[in-house]
């Protein structure tokens, strides 16, 4: 009962934000913009996405083999995949996660490993968020003239980058209580494992830079998506103005970020100068790119090995 209510609500939260965000939009005039060189710049989107997925596998497997749970190339690009279209279809902006995390126990990592190579990757994700919004503040600041636009932006900027380092400062503590104690001992292991691998002077360089390229890859398929409506709004504004709002969509509290996304856009947009309805179109096209590659995600889940055994395997639990 508490699943469904919990479902329930992040379904009512989501159509009440896109209602409330389509309010902005004539869709009549959105499509007549469409031409055959916004089918072009759709499938640059498409391609990118798929990028980006591939990026994240390289960052994941370097995390994975520092928690136990090596994975192949193959095997995390297709796991991957299958997460995308759980998190179009579960109610959650992170619902292929829990996908991925039950693909990798299943195959044998074993529950902790698999719980662990999941949270420290999403953990770096987001370090490397907040920082990438950070290092931009000179530029938003010129960009947004609105005092609540400004506010907002650092309040859940400097929020999540207090969340990521308070994290790391975790993972320092030598008390050995945290080890031991129910209530943080997981949570301890993760930020050693987190630190071990960013701070490590052979992996950690690495590592940032397929954090930060994951994000920059967000903002060039915002962009194609731009390019494809014609929408005027620089490369520059775009590189702004996606990462706050992608950092906004992570919140749990919608149906893979649907409505969170079109509101902060729109919102975003509306602070910074620019047409909120623009905002709201690109967010639903955006969206709609990544419903596309979902969909290629559930084809893969429907032909994979992994399907195919459902239900006929055991799932590993470490020792």
């Amino acid at each position: 009962m508490r699943r469904i209510l919990l479902s329930t609500a992040k379904i009512l939260i989501s159509a009440a934000l896109l209602y409330l965000a389509l309010r902005k939009v004539d869709l009549t005039e959105l499509v007549s913009r469409f031409t055959a060189t916004s089918l072009f710049w759709i499938g640059v989107a498409i391609a990118v996405a798929f990028l980006q997925i591939f990026i994240g596998v390289l960052r994941w497997r370097e995390v994975s083999a520092a928690c136990g749970a090596p994975l192949e190339l193959g095997r995390a690009m297709r796991y991957n995949v299958i997460g995308s279209f759980f998190n179009q279809t579960l109610p959650s902006a992170i619902g292929g996660d829990a996908v991925r995390l039950w693909l990798v126990a299943r195959a044998g990592a074993g529950w902790r490993a698999a719980t662990y190579s999941i949270f420290v990757d999403r953990a770096i994700g987001l370090v490397a968020l907040a920082v990438l919004i950070v290092a931009s503040l000179p530029w938003s600041y010129q960009l947004i003239t609105d005092s609540s636009g400004r506010s907002a932006l650092l309040l859940v900027d400097f929020a999540a980058l207090a969340g990521g380092i308070g994290f790391l400062i975790f993972g320092a503590l030598k008390w050995r209580w945290l080890k031991t104690w129910w209530a943080t001992h997981h949570l301890h292991a993760c930020a050693v494992i987190a630190n071990r691998v960013i701070f490590n002077p052979g992996r950690g360089p690495m590592l940032a830079i397929l954090s930060l390229l994951v994000h920059v890859l967000a903002v060039v398929i915002a962009w194609c998506v731009v390019k494809s409506i014609d929408a005027p709004v620089s490369f520059a504004q775009v590189f702004l103005l996606v990462p706050p709002v992608m950092l906004i969509t992570l919140m749990p509290i919608s149906i893979a970020g649907w409505g969170v996304r079109e509101a902060s856009m729109g919102l975003a947009f509306g602070f910074a100068g620019l047409a909120a309805n623009e905002g709201v179109n690109v967010s639903l096209l955006f969206g709609a790119v990544f419903f596309i590659v979902g969909a290629v995600g559930g084809l893969v889940w429907i032909l994979s090995a992994e399907k195919a055994a459902q239900g006929s395997a055991q799932l590993g639990v470490p020792e």
